[in-house]
């Protein structure tokens, strides 16, 4: 006992980066135990410190007090905490092997045709392409040099930053469904049963749990990639057949036209075959008209139809 460090809550507090008023503040919500009685002093010891790491590396986590404390009174018990931690670490780990890069304000500037452009760089941070670094102002983090290569490439291409920011606000709510669905897919069919019951998993269930999320990473990221590219390949094909009207020579491509139509004819077209399928119609029947005309212009010595009405 008296070989094992004791501290005054001052130096626990030096020790472990938190103030006096929130070691005080854990022990009156039982996360951290009650420091032990020494003559007229309270003392607390390494298992304190070791307490107030890991409430504050759970808090980094996004974790809230409550589910903390269910976390450590399940340690507590002994249902241990190793594994939960080694989950948490896995899943708020890096899902990519980019790594993240600095990046000046002068080049920045110069890798996207050497204009300042405040209102981009100011669009880029809230989008979290760039980060500020504390204290320097002329320099960024950026998460992801890929995604910035990208917008490099495309700025050069003609295409407006303004344009970059708002296709990519767009593209983000579009690939947070797809991980929100993954998620739900994965929960569902793998991780349930560790995740439903009375009581949170075992540490062995956590730790098994941990191995689980890491084999599934990347198949996320695969499957998007495989079916991003299947669905590029099939409209860009699509568009490109529609833009040169299916190889065709100049000549013979297809021209657009507008024509006005009287509103009685398109209503009763409409009513025959539907308002989406009204301008096939409208193409077909002409094409069928000018087939006609071109079949009379092969047949000049053929009779005139009958007309009945005359009663000829």
């Amino acid at each position: 006992m008296t070989d094992a460090p004791a501290y005054r809550i001052e130096e626990l507090a030096h020790r472990s980066g938190a103030t006096v008023r929130t070691i005080r503040a854990y022990q009156d919500r039982g996360l951290l135990p009650r420091p032990e009685r020494r003559g007229r002093a309270n003392v607390y010891g390494d298992a304190h410190l070791a307490r107030l790491h890991q409430i504050a590396d759970l808090l980094d986590r996004g974790y809230a007090l409550a589910a903390i404390k269910e976390l450590l009174e399940a340690h507590d018990s002994g249902r241990g905490l190793g594994g939960i931690l080694g989950l948490v670490a896995e899943v708020d780990g890096p899902w990519t092997d980019e790594e993240a890069a600095r990046i000046s304000r002068a080049e920045l500037t110069e890798r996207f045709g050497g204009a300042p452009d405040e209102g981009a760089v100011a669009d880029a941070v809230e989008l979290g392409v760039l980060e500020p670094v504390a204290g320097d102002e002329d320099t960024f983090l950026v998460p992801s040099p890929q995604e910035l290569a990208v917008a490099v490439e495309l700025h050069s291409a003609g295409v407006p930053l303004s344009a970059i920011a708002g296709h990519l606000r767009e593209l983000r709510g579009q690939v947070e469904h797809i991980a929100a669905r993954f998620l739900e897919f994965t929960t569902e069919h793998v991780f349930a049963r560790y995740l439903d019951g009375p009581h949170r998993p075992t540490d062995a269930d956590a730790a098994e749990a941990a191995l689980l999320v890491r084999r599934l990473r990347p198949l996320a990221r695969q499957t998007v990639d495989a079916e991003l590219a299947r669905a590029m390949r099939l409209l860009a094909v699509r568009q490109l057949r529609q833009t040169l009207g299916s190889g065709e020579a100049p000549e013979n491509r297809p021209s657009s036209r507008s024509v006005a139509v009287p509103e009685e004819t398109m209503r009763a077209v409409e009513g025959l075959v539907g308002a989406e399928r009204a301008a096939e119609f409208f193409v077909l029947a002409a094409e069928r008209e000018v087939r006609a005309r071109a079949l009379d212009g092969l047949m000049p010595n053929a009779r005139p139809p009958v007309d009945l009405d005359e009663g000829g």
